[in-house]
């Protein structure tokens, strides 16, 4: 029953995308894009040493590449999405901030004091092996063979040789670096379909509009979404997002103390963070 109702909110929602691709983004000139370079470089940086998590947002914070847009501070007309549901978005980014400061991150400090580093790592491989099947079939979706064929040979070197993906040792082989993760909602913007409006979930995090169904889709790729009962999958999502913010303790905060309006520099920095994903 949960499946075929999700199926069609996938697809009641896919119409809405359709309807909102106008008034996605605007494009940045040359022009623009040369006095931003030159504003950017007066402004000052967010430094960090790996890639920022968000509270309750996991989906940003697993690439590398995502590392360069937490060093800079992103002008809000560099892209323009539409935030109709503002008030709505700031509440939860409320709650998702004080949900991360009350709960996830003393639950994540703790387990991180009680458990060995290199179990931690074994669990984070663990979940990012799972989660093969999502950014596989996107990136046949998007027609990178190259980069399917990295996924699928690090899944089966992992699960193999690392013991149901607890270990890495694809990571070895510099032919097996991890390419960047695909997910649904990228695969739509490849299609050429639009943010929509710019969206905060309670617990996901920032989203949009398109990523939002992209969700919704992924979900019935990735493994976890079959476990039964539903509480017994919402409580590993959970052990897998207090595993994750326990090798990002201090980046939120980090973030939140340089920012001058938290809510708009993280809306700025996910939709900056999407955009350049797609493009990639």
């Amino acid at each position: 029953m949960r499946k075929r109702e999700l199926t069609s909110i996938f697809l009641f929602s896919l119409f809405f995308v359709f309807l909102s691709t106008g008034c996605a983004h605007r494009p940045v000139t040359p022009s623009q894009a040369v006095s931003e370079d030159i504003q950017r470089d007066q402004n000052r940086q967010i430094t960090t040493t790996e890639a920022q998590q968000i509270p309750s947002d996991p989906d940003i914070i697993e690439d590398k590449s995502d590392e360069d847009f937490f060093e800079e501070e992103f002008e809000e007309d560099k892209l323009q999405v539409a935030d109709p549901l503002s008030p709505w978005n700031r509440a939860m980014f409320h709650f998702n901030d004080k949900l991360y400061f009350w709960a996830v991150k003393p639950l994540a400090r703790g387990y991180k004091a009680v458990t060995p580093h290199f179990f931690r790592t074994g669990v984070k491989n663990f979940f990012r092996n799972l989660t093969t099947p999502i950014r596989l079939v996107n990136c046949i979706l998007q027609a990178k063979g190259k980069a399917a064929t990295v996924e699928f040979s690090r899944f089966i070197v992992n699960t193999t040789i690392g013991v149901l993906g607890f270990g890495s040792p694809a990571d070895k082989y510099p032919k097996l670096a991890p390419p960047d993760a695909e997910d649904l909602g990228q695969t739509l913007g490849n299609y050429g379909l639009g943010n929509g409006f710019y969206l905060v979930w309670p617990i996901l995090g920032p989203s949009t509009l398109r990523d939002s169904i992209g969700r919704a889709g992924d979900f019935f790729l990735d493994p976890v979404g079959y476990v039964e009962p539903a509480e017994a999958s919402m409580g590993i999502r959970g052990f897998d997002m207090v595993n994750n913010t326990s090798f990002r303790i201090g980046d939120y905060e980090s973030f939140k103390k340089s920012a001058i309006d938290p809510y708009t520099a993280l809306r700025n920095i996910y939709l900056q963070i999407r955009e350049n994903k797609i493009k990639e």
